[in-house]
């Protein structure tokens, strides 16, 4: 037997095991106890110490009251309904940001590329949390955006953005466009532009070719890109919490508050469990239009 191969091959699905299905096996069970006043703050439901009669009792008492909970309380659902509008809208607002600067990156001169794609990457070499508080400096109502509207005279008093979707939207916008530039950028690149000469050719305009050449050439890239800032932009914690209010209402920050502040963490493990859930389609559809790009490019 090749040990070499079947390490090889073993190890993603090591991987996946020790750092996916068992912290989820951890939290669907905390989902499955019951809350107590105690440290950790839950009972659970099953004891492995009482061995083959523990599971067996555990399986006979088995309740998902934790999930009705969820369904019942408007709290959550709308948290879910909020967190998929926002992040639905703010992958909207990055295609339509990042496209065109895709675009123009894949149409610059070839010796500038390098140059342009690492003005893109530069944000990484920033902490996260440090580049979202610097917004607070510049949607504030004394902050750099205000103060220079104001200025020009194109207001009389300050915008109220800050503590709102608004700022919310901004934040995820500005922190995954990268995520939504790369891949487009990638796709656009390797495009033939002879394409594009012969379909002026044969009478198309400019814009008549790119939505009938380019664009349907770029869709792996721009299903990428909407894949890598949908996904984590439902679950977003941070952003939310820094930049927006209490009218911004996403689950990730539903789930900070009942494991943290309410204490609540069969309730919260079970919120985290749902969101779950509700990731695997949108995850299993772009690792199928990833194999799909694979299988063109062969």
């Amino acid at each position: 037997m090749n040990w070499r191969r079947v390490l090889l091959i073993a190890t993603p699905y090591l991987w996946l095991f020790f750092f996916f299905l068992v912290p989820f096996a951890i939290v669907f069970k905390i989902a499955l106890s019951d809350y107590a006043l105690s440290i950790p703050p839950y009972t659970p439901q099953l004891d492995l110490s009482q061995g083959w009669q523990g599971l067996v009792e555990f399986f006979g008492a088995l309740d998902f009251e934790n999930f009705a909970f969820l369904a019942q309380d408007p709290l959550y659902y709308t948290a879910y309904l909020s967190s998929l509008k926002i992040a639905t809208i703010s992958t909207a607002i990055t295609l339509l940001v990042g496209y065109p600067i895709a675009y123009g990156m894949a149409r610059a001169p070839e010796e500038w590329r390098p140059t342009l794609m690492m003005l893109v990457i530069l944000p990484f070499w920033t902490s996260f949390l440090i580049r979202v508080y610097s917004w607070i400096g510049i949607l504030s109502t004394e902050g750099f955006l205000n103060q220079t509207l104001m200025w020009l005279g194109l207001i009389d008093e300050p915008l109220a953005i800050m503590n709102t979707n608004k700022a919310v939207y901004i934040g995820i916008v500005y922190t995954y466009l990268p995520f939504m530039i790369l891949p487009i950028y990638s796709a656009l690149e390797k495009l033939d532009t002879s394409l594009i000469e012969a379909a002026e050719d044969l009478g198309c305009s400019r814009l008549s070719a790119f939505w009938l050449v380019t664009f349907p050439l770029s869709r792996p890239g721009v299903i990428a890109g909407c894949f890598l800032v949908f996904i984590p932009a439902i679950g977003e914690f941070v952003i939310p919490s820094i930049l927006g209010g209490n009218e911004t209402l996403m689950i990730g920050k539903t789930l900070y508050e009942e494991f943290f502040a309410n204490r609540d963490w069969p309730v919260a493990s079970a919120v985290a469990v749902v969101l779950l859930a509700i990731l695997i389609v949108p995850i299993i559809l772009f690792q199928r239009n990833e194999q799909k790009q694979r299988e063109a490019d062969q």
